[in-house]
């Protein structure tokens, strides 16, 4: 039985709706950011870090492709995306476009490279020198509780961006309570993955800038 042949489920949450899209998807005339073609459209692709947690030193792009190397020495008056929060205690950190100084994470976009073809940007991206140097990389969320020495962010006391604290008196409630658990608990690492790729197609419009 389908959802939608529930009572109640015709319409709204849990409803089985006719899907407009299919056919031309199946039929490979669907539309997708790599599928467009401007004049004069460029491709970019990214040297990213090879290291979780490292000091930037320099970057070294290749000498017959320096023109289309970018990092963000060149990114004049662009600002980092700023993470900020009401909550209590919550920690503030800059994420800025392109690595700023000193890498955190694997993949972290260092070089931006553009060239005509998609193909000719990957290989420029793969010829950029990047020297880094190794950090402590903080793998485990216990030991990066307890390693006061080796922080994500300098300016941060610890490695703790936000802890909260349920002031509650249970006594009352564990008093008249069948059973009382205590359960200590742990997750691993999340990493965001839509099935929908990021992608966008930007054309400077020259009339809109007067």
């Amino acid at each position: 039985m389908n959802p939608g042949d529930l009572p109640g489920t015709r319409t709204g949450v849990g409803a089985s709706l006719e899907r407009k899209e299919d056919d031309r998807l199946l039929r490979g005339e669907g539309c997708y950011v790599g599928d467009l073609r401007l004049p004069g459209m460029l491709d970019v692709a990214f040297h990213r870090a090879s290291h979780a947690h490292a000091r930037l030193r320099g970057v070294t792009p290749p000498a017959e492709h320096a023109h289309a190397v970018y990092t963000m020495a060149d990114l004049d008056g662009v600002a980092p995306i700023r993470a900020v929060s009401g909550l209590p205690g919550f920690k503030a950190s800059e994420q800025w476009p392109l690595a700023r100084e000193k890498v955190r994470q694997v993949g972290e976009p260092i070089a931006m490279c553009v060239a005509a073809t998609r193909a000719l940007a990957e290989d420029i991206a793969a010829q950029v020198e990047v020297d880094l140097e190794p950090l402590p990389a903080l793998h485990d969320m216990r030991t990066a509780r307890a390693e006061r020495g080796v922080r994500v962010h300098e300016h941060w006391p610890d490695n703790v961006f936000l802890e909260t604290a349920i002031d509650a008196d249970l006594a009352p409630v564990r008093d008249v309570a069948a059973a009382s658990v205590r359960r200590r608990l742990r997750t691993a690492r999340q990493s965001m993955a839509p099935l929908e790729g990021r992608g966008v197609v930007a054309q400077w419009d020259a009339r809109l800038a007067q």
